[in-house]
């Protein structure tokens, strides 16, 4: 079964920090970009960082400096490493899988279910 859970939401301070974790199941995962997108009630879904199978790294501008992608092959996981928190970041986070391949998108995608960071003292 192909799926993708995330853990580490909570609730923080602002100025704090969590670790989220994407973890991936099904799927031959060191092939896949994943990406970690936001977002909030009434609001499209936003990239937030994205990481490839080659390990080349984006982020959004507004966590650039704050926010740590990586991922552990061995373990089928990313991580989204979030300091200084802001309550702007309150949001669902959600983990993206992606990657090229034969028939009408160009592309295999799998979602995660989210889970739910809040930033507010």
């Amino acid at each position: 079964q192909v799926q993708l859970v995330e853990s580490g939401g909570g609730l923080v301070q602002p100025g704090g920090s969590l670790r989220l974790s994407c973890a991936a199941s099904g799927i031959v995962f060191d092939l896949y970009a994943v990406a970690w997108y936001r977002q909030v009630p009434g609001k499209q879904r936003e990239l937030v960082a994205r990481i490839t199978s080659a390990g080349r790294i984006n982020y959004y501008d507004s966590v650039k400096g704050r926010f740590t992608i990586s991922r552990d092959n061995a373990v089928n996981t990313v991580y989204l490493q979030m300091n200084s928190l802001k309550p702007e970041d309150t949001a669902v986070y959600y983990c993206n899988a992606r990657k090229e391949a034969p028939g009408p998108t160009g592309y295999l995608e799998v979602w995660g279910q989210g889970t739910l960071v809040t930033v507010s003292s």
